[in-house]
């Protein structure tokens, strides 16, 4: 039973998908068949000299077009077919049929606009069922699955908006053709065709960006391998650029397919407001060269702590415009690359060490000889610690005389660079100096006032 149930439902994909595919087939050859008529027509007329040699900017216009020719000739060819239709169904069916509902458009009409949105419903859900269920098993034990998975993620959304575009300028081709006029114009086939021809373009553009996912990944992946930590901020920012490319592009199209602008020309035009565009983007212009700075300069990377002004944080991210620090308490900071690159930078990830300079306060009665001892209790504290590092030992210096007390300057550096392992090492050192101090009869000075 659930063998036949998968059979049928197997059987009802291939049906509806034959029937959606046949439509798009039939449209296709009714174009043709116009196409072929005015061509025979073209023939047929005298030749002119005149308009033997044709510009570039011509054959490009054509070539252009010629998908949106062929959609709009097809929506008419199913128009006059169902106009006929229409006609032999009266006589079958019943009068009826062809009574007019509203603004002329019969009751035949209406049914086959519904039915035709119904297919396309019913279509979409299928094929949005099927990509769905496979994306779902998450095969991706080979490289060609990982990609099939990818390119299955990015064609669901776009291959939805492909069929219903056409699902919907099929199903309201019946009713256009009433809007016809006279002379054989009809300015809504038009718009429809325009529209389709729009969704069509955006769909596979949509696709195309969605795909970029595959060189993201296979990017940074091969930055992974590499040693150079350039890589780790370049692989990202090609996979952002390729998006930027693709949106121009596919803007470019839109554009050049719903005004008929020539694209040519007006890049040509650029030149002459080259000025005012530089004026109006130099700030992105300028943060555009502080990212190439920062690339090739490498003053930090990713995943580095710095500081920048009042900021203290790790690079999460570098843009095109702008580098996001996460500050210690935890807030995301956007700073322009412009910026970054004309302020002063502290890489607090690349330090060697990390100094502890401190001054130890003891009152005035302590005698010399005590606070030599201070001095040596702490050398002997500081000699050979944990973090110490053969260049930079420990400095202990009886140093001045403040208003209240001796000081005592002490100077460590703590090796690796660890925050947290310093601060252990503080504690147990702080802890010593004190329990030593109180041992030896040392007392430590702190500010008292005298009020009278």
């Amino acid at each position: 039973m659930t063998f036949h149930r998968k059979k049928i439902g197997n059987n009802w994909v291939a049906v509806m998908a034959f029937c959606f595919l046949f439509i798009g087939f039939n449209a296709s050859i009714w174009a043709d068949t116009v196409e072929t008529d005015e061509a025979k027509n073209e023939q047929a007329a005298p030749a002119d000299p005149k308009n033997n040699t044709e510009s570039q900017s011509d054959i490009e216009d054509k070539m252009i077009s010629r998908h949106t020719k062929k959609l709009e000739q097809a929506g008419e060819k199913v128009g006059r077919e169902i106009d006929l239709f229409s006609q032999k169904a009266s006589l079958r069916i019943g009068s009826w049929i062809n009574m007019k509902v509203f603004y002329g458009i019969t009751w035949l009409k209406l049914i086959l606009c519904f039915l035709l949105l119904f297919v396309a419903l019913i279509f979409e859900r299928i094929v949005r069922l099927i990509i769905d269920r496979k994306i779902r098993k998450k095969d991706q034990t080979t490289e060609i699955k990982k990609i099939q998975h990818y390119m299955l993620e990015a064609s669901a959304k776009p291959l939805s908006m492909l069929i219903w575009t056409y699902g919907i300028y099929l199903a309201i081709t019946p009713i256009f053709t009433h809007f016809q006029k006279p002379d054989g114009a009809n300015p809504l086939f038009s718009v429809a065709q325009k529209a389709a021809d729009l969704g069509f373009t955006i769909a596979l553009f949509w696709f195309i960006y969605k795909m970029v996912v595959i060189v993201d990944v296979h990017l940074k992946k091969w930055a992974g391998t590499t040693e150079s930590t350039i890589d780790d901020v370049l692989a990202p920012l090609l996979g952002k650029t390729l998006r930027v490319f693709i949106v121009i592009i596919g803007g470019v199209i839109i554009v050049q397919n719903l005004t008929g602008v020539k694209i040519g020309p007006l890049l040509a035009s650029l030149g002459i407001g080259g000025i005012a565009v530089a004026l109006a983007a130099k700030d992105s212009i300028a943060n555009f060269f502080g990212t190439l700075t920062i690339l090739f300069d490498k003053p930090f990377q990713v995943g580095e702590r710095i500081l920048i002004d009042s900021y203290d944080g790790v690079i999460e991210d570098v843009g095109f415009r702008s580098t996001r620090i996460r500050t210690l308490n935890g807030h995301l900071v956007t700073i322009p690359n412009e910026k970054i690159v004309s302020s002063g930078l502290e890489n607090i990830g690349r330090r060697t060490h990390i100094r502890w300079l401190t001054n130890i306060t003891i009152t005035y009665d302590t005698p010399p000889d005590k606070v030599e001892k201070a001095v040596s209790i702490i050398k002997d504290i500081l000699q050979n610690h944990e973090g110490m590092h053969p260049d930079y030992p420990p400095r202990v210096y009886f140093n001045g005389f403040n208003d209240w007390s001796l000081n005592i300057l002490v100077i460590a550096w703590y090796h690796p660079p660890n925050y947290w392992d310093m601060q252990s090492w503080l504690q147990q050192t702080c802890l010593e100096i004190l329990r030593l101090f109180n041992d030896e009869g040392i007392n430590f000075a702190f500010p008292s006032r005298t009020v009278y």
